[in-house]
């Protein structure tokens, strides 16, 4: 009885730390993976921050004025002005009955609607 009881505690010994070095490796593997998704958020935030950077250098008021001044001739662009704003008292609206339309007359002066009658209730439920 003795041997069966070393053989079956060898075996499970073994089976044990066939288990400990797969997740040894399983956990290797996903540290590694978080580090290169670490990596390319780093790499991304870094690009992301020389295209804000650029975005702002390109979007100077200097830098943009002195292109429409280059380009005036063909765009025709002006400074705005106030005076180009209108008031919202100035916007016609629709009347309110014009907003619901024409009265709907498919129905001739004596028809109805159908009335809705509930389905028949199967047996035995009232």
């Amino acid at each position: 009885m003795r041997p069966i009881i070393y053989v079956v505690g060898f075996l499970g010994l073994i089976g044990l730390g066939s288990w400990a070095y797969r997740e040894n490796y399983a956990t290797q593997d996903a540290l590694r993976q978080v580090s290169d998704l670490q990596d390319e958020i780093a790499v991304l935030r870094e690009s992301l921050a020389v295209q804000r950077a650029e975005w702002a250098y390109l979007n100077r008021p200097d830098r943009l004025r002195e292109l429409v001044t280059l380009n005036f001739d063909r765009l025709g662009l002006f400074p705005m002005e106030p005076t180009q704003f209108g008031a919202a008292s100035d916007i016609a609206y629709p009347a309110p009955d014009a907003l619901l339309g024409p009265p709907d007359t498919s129905l001739d002066q004596g028809q109805s609607l159908p009335a809705l009658t509930a389905p028949d209730a199967p047996e035995g439920q009232p």
